[in-house]
Formats: structure tokens, C-alpha cells, sequence
């Protein structure tokens, strides 16, 4: 029996655009020719999977189908969820539907995370189908690359040869807190689940109840059309809104962990989103769209709906203008150098791989007093992505009116 894909696509992406509710939830944002839908369904193309089940809501159905159309996926169905209740109801209430046989494997994907070398997560999930039960779980979990405060972690102790089982979650900790864990050979937990229809029934059943009663009642009430099952509002809204981990993965004690070493993020803040620019910016350069200061030089790599992606060369001794912006805030990555920083009253040095937010409206500068060239990897989020959008304090170089 092959493995179902069920992608779960009704994220709003908040953390992403606090400013503004009209920008895309992040599984749609065009990265440069490319969506992490687009990235998802690719890897669901594999011959390891059946065709895929779309959990997502009313707002994106027209966006989900377009995407489907545009990748020539022709088998698949669509579950609507009539609200938002969280993972745990959007989980059972996929694998409810009667396409799916009672033993089938099933392995749930985020619709907007960033997976490398997906062969050898593909590889991993066919040496573990044989290891599903009808109460067990399987989880991913990524080797951390460095301590996030922005991953829930997990730790887990060899029961099997290739068996092993989670003993204890960590949710987000601080850094220094993720450092202590990463020691203790603790893993990111990626948010994917891979698990039998019978055991996702079994373990509502006895952890969830309720959620189980409404959830099968809004499958068996709901309304099938154009492979899209409307879910019932009424029993639907019934069910309680909890994320999956807090409604199973705490109560069970039968959660496994497939453990990965391949590139994974979730973009879900600026700074992985820089990074992965930062990565990949061979790809986005083009010498027509770099603009040379008397302060260095910068390019713009990318131009997307609401945001606009740079690279910044800061030459020793460069000091940027003191100057704010109306319709823009701000994210920087370091990637090269020791900036000093101003913003507002304050001023503070920063170094490799730490990020910086600048709010809309505060006042800012980046100095090099170096003598080596700083390089920072900037988002600009907003209305207005020009140079004109900047309103000069003080400049070394004469350039105030």
C-alpha cells in the first residue's frame, strides 16, 4: 500500500506580515519563481506516494486548485475545513474521509516547509512503514544546525535498531537553554507526522473524544463536490480547537522519531527567509539591479508582493545615513563583519547570523569601523519599497538637502 499525502494548507502567515492582514500566508509567497506549495506538491510527486489529500479553508480553495492545475496533479481531494480549530481537528478530519482504507500510512506535511534532499526523507519514511501500528506515531525530527530559539525540540532513547522513541519535548527554548539540548544530541522537531488511519482514530478515541464525535459527524454531514468535501460548519465548529501536538502527541507515549540530516526550514521569521536568499543569491544576482553608494554598494536580489530583498556591502570605515522610513520597516541579517548599529537611542555592535529588526518609523544607521567589508542580507516589508521612502538625520557624505 503506497503512503497518502495529506498536506495541511491553512496557515495565515501573522508572524510574517504583523502590519498588514491582505499579504499571502507564506505557503503561496512567490520566493522568486518558486512557492513552498509548489516545493510541497513537487516532493508528493515521488512514487512512494498516492495522491494527495489538501487540507485547507473557503479563503484558499480558488489558490490550492489553481496550484493543482498548474502542476497537473488530476487525482486529489480537497478537505474544507468550514473554520479555523487547529491542527488536530484539520489532522482527524482528513483522514476521516472514505478514501482512505482503514491501514493506510499517512504522512502529513506542512504546506510551507523548505525540505532539502528530499530523497532521503523519502528514503526514511519507506524504511519505517513496516514499524506503524494502530497506536503508534512517527514524528521528524531535523538535526539542528545551529541553537534556535524559533523550533520546538525533541529527545529520544534507542529501543529497537532502528527504533527510536521520543522521551521528552522541549517547546522553543531560549538559546542558551537549546545549546544545553543540542549537547544532549535533542533534535528539531519539524512539525510532521507519519501514522495509520486506525491509529489517528484510535488515539482520538482516547485522548480526544470529543473532537473525534464532531469530527465524524462533519465528514459524514459533509457535502462532496469537484473532489472538494465541504466539511458540516455545525459539527465542525463543535470540535475544540487544539494544536495535534497538544491534543495527542503529550497524552500518547507511543511517539517515534525518524531522525534527519538534510536541510529543513519552516521560513517562518525574516532571518530564515535571509538566510535561505543568502544561500541561494548566485541564483537571484544580476549585475543590472547592483547600485553603488559612497558608502559601498548594494543589490537587489528580489522584488516580491509587498517585500524587497537586498544584499549590502558596507566598505571599511562606510557609514550608511541616519535616517528613517515611512512605509517601510526593516530585517538584516549579518552575514560578514561586525556592524555597529544605531537604532533610536541606542547603538550596539552585532556579528555573523544575528538578525535585526527595525520597526516602521525608527531611526537607524549602520556603521563599518572595520577594516574589513561588512555584508548584511535585508528584507524591506511594506507599501512603499523606494529610495525615495528615506528621511535623512545626519550623513557624512553631504547627501541632506
Amino acid at each position: 500500500m503506497k503512503i497518502r499525502p495529506v498536506i495541511l494548507c491553512g496557515g495565515a502567515g501573522t508572524r510574517l506580515w504583523s502590519q498588514s492582514k491582505n499579504n499571502l500566508a507564506k505557503q503561496f509567497i512567490d520566493f522568486g519563481g518558486w512557492s513552498l506549495l509548489e516545493k510541497t506538491l513537487e516532493r508528493v510527486k515521488s512514487p512512494t506516494f498516492d495522491y494527495p489529500i489538501i487540507s485547507t479553508n473557503a479563503k484558499y480553495l480558488k489558490l490550492v486548485k489553481s496550484y493543482l492545475k498548474k502542476f497537473k496533479v488530476k487525482n486529489y481531494k480537497i478537505v474544507l475545513e468550514p473554520s479555523k480549530r487547529n491542527t488536530a481537528p484539520a489532522i482527524l478530519a482528513s483522514a476521516l474521509i472514505k478514501d482512505i482504507p482503514n491501514e493506510q500510512p499517512l504522512m502529513f506535511f506542512a504546506a510551507d516547509h523548505l525540505i532539502e534532499k528530499a530523497s532521503i526523507f523519502n528514503k526514511a519514511i519507506n524504511k519505517n512503514k513496516d514499524n506503524l501500528t494502530d497506536q503508534n506515531i512517527f514524528i521528524f525530527g531535523i538535526k539542528p544546525t545551529a541553537p534556535s530559539s524559533e523550533y520546538g525540540y525533541f529527545i529520544t532513547k534507542k529501543v529497537k535498531e532502528n527504533i527510536n522513541k521520543v522521551t521528552r519535548f522541549i517547546e522553543k527554548p531560549t538559546e542558551a537553554k537549546a545549546k544545553q539540548v543540542i549537547k544532549q544530541k535533542g533534535y528539531w522537531n519539524s512539525g510532521m507526522f507519519f501514522l495509520r488511519k486506525d491509529s489517528i482514530i484510535n488515539n482520538f478515541k482516547k485522548y480526544q473524544p470529543t473532537i473525534y464525535k464532531n469530527c465524524v459527524n462533519a465528514v459524514s454531514k459533509a457535502r462532496l463536490k469537484d473532489n472538494t468535501y465541504y466539511l458540516n460548519k455545525t459539527s465542525f465548529e463543535k470540535a475544540t480547537a487544539k494544536s495535534f501536538d497538544y491534543a495527542i502527541l503529550e497524552k500518547t507515549k507511543q511517539i517515534n522519531a525518524i531522525k534527519l540530516d538534510i536541510p529543513w526550514s519552516d521560513l517562518g521569521s525574516w532571518k530564515e527567509i535571509l538566510k535561505m536568499y543568502d544561500k541561494n543569491k548566485n541564483k537571484y544576482y544580476k549585475k543590472k539591479n547592483v547600485y553603488y553608494r559612497p558608502w559601498g554598494r548594494y543589490v537587489n536580489l528580489f522584488e516580491g508582493k509587498g517585500f524587497l530583498i537586498k544584499e549590502l556591502f558596507v566598505k571599511p570605515k562606510g557609514v550608511l545615513s541616519l535616517q528613517k522610513h515611512h512605509h517601510r520597516s526593516e530585517h538584516w541579517l549579518v552575514t560578514q563583519g561586525t556592524p555597529k548599529i544605531t537604532l533610536n537611542k541606542d547603538s550596539f555592535s552585532k556579528k555573523q547570523n544575528d538578525h535585526i529588526f527595525i520597526p516602521l518609523e525608527a531611526v537607524h544607521r549602520i556603521e563599518n569601523s572595520g577594516n574589513k567589508p561588512v555584508k548584511i542580507i535585508e528584507a524591506q516589508v511594506g507599501s512603499i519599497l523606494k529610495e525615495s521612502d528615506i528621511v535623512r538625520f545626519q550623513d557624512i557624505y553631504g547627501r541632506i538637502k
